[in-house]
């Protein structure tokens, strides 16, 4: 009686261990993300929006290769090309001007906050570059943005990882027309009227990722770099991640592929029955023994 106790409870926690793998893997990451869905130009009701917002948003250009031989300024007024940030590294864009009143700088504080929740590092596995679009922003103004933002993440690769550039309404033109990014200026309240999204590009400068809104996943931002550096970072949880989750440039998120969460759930119930019956013959076989010596 005693031994069949003690095969009940070793069938239990191998169960229970199956269990906690699959909801580890799949189930645990479907957490739900919140961002503002702005869709592309395509699905967007033109018709519902106000005269002022018409032919503002971002339409994704996936697959677009960036002009990276357009030239800017960086925050020490030092002349640049775009090129000089994509240095084998993914890149996290972000379109803003340094004098918005509010929504640049809320979407700068969510990417950053996003960030600092990562275990990825800017300036190591990544680059983030933020791109004023006014030409009237000044590397005076770049640079304190520079500095707010460099503090607000703590990380000792910020410097090197976090850049702020201006540039010349050609350059920004060029740049802003490649990536969908529609705005314009309001002359009566000195404004820009425009959208808020970051987008992702490969070390080669080719788009791979849209995320709209302010408030950024960090499991999908996560996700969306490590699928722009080809593999090249992040980790095997990440890999079996992806393999459950797939990016949908409609709606800017990651969602779940069921299919690919029930052919995983097969697989790791075949392991799991088999390490049940490698160690239930195992231990059938030491109970033999045992019995044998005993004789």
């Amino acid at each position: 009686m005693a031994e069949r106790t003690k095969n009940a409870h070793l069938w239990t926690r191998l169960f229970h261990a199956r269990g906690l793998l699959l909801a580890f893997v799949c189930i645990l990451s479907s957490a739900p993300t919140f961002a503002q869905f702005n869709p592309p130009e395509n699905v967007r009701p033109q018709g519902s929006l106000p005269e002022a917002l018409r032919d503002i948003g971002i339409d994704q250009r996936l697959n677009e290769q960036l002009p990276l031989d357009l030239d800017f300024r960086d925050e020490s007024g030092r002349d640049v090309k775009l090129r000089e940030y994509f240095n084998g590294k993914p890149v996290i864009l972000a379109l803003v001007y340094y004098t918005c009143p509010m929504l640049c700088n809320q979407e700068l504080n969510g990417l950053v906050g996003m960030l600092k929740t990562l275990s990825f590092n800017a300036g190591r596995e990544f680059n983030v570059v933020a791109v004023s679009f006014d030409p009237r922003d000044t590397p005076e103004t770049a640079f304190a943005k520079k500095r707010a933002y460099v503090d607000r993440y703590q990380r000792s690769s910020g410097e090197a990882g976090l850049h702020f550039l201006t540039g010349d309404e050609k350059s920004i033109q060029a740049l802003t027309e490649t990536v969908g990014f529609h705005y314009r200026f309001d002359s009566e309240t000195n404004q820009y009227v425009h959208a808020s999204g970051i987008m992702i590009a490969t070390p080669e400068g080719r788009l791979s990722h849209y995320f709209y809104g302010i408030d950024y996943s960090p499991r999908d931002v996560r996700l969306g770099l490590v699928e722009a550096s080809d593999n090249k970072i992040g980790s095997p949880v990440d890999q079996v991640l992806l393999f459950c989750y797939h990016y949908d440039p409609v709606t800017g998120k990651y969602g779940a592929v069921i299919m690919n969460m029930i052919r995983l759930g097969g697989l790791v119930t075949f392991a799991g029955l088999a390490v049940i019956v490698f160690v239930m013959r195992r231990r059938f076989a030491a109970r033999q023994a045992a019995t044998a010596g005993g004789l």
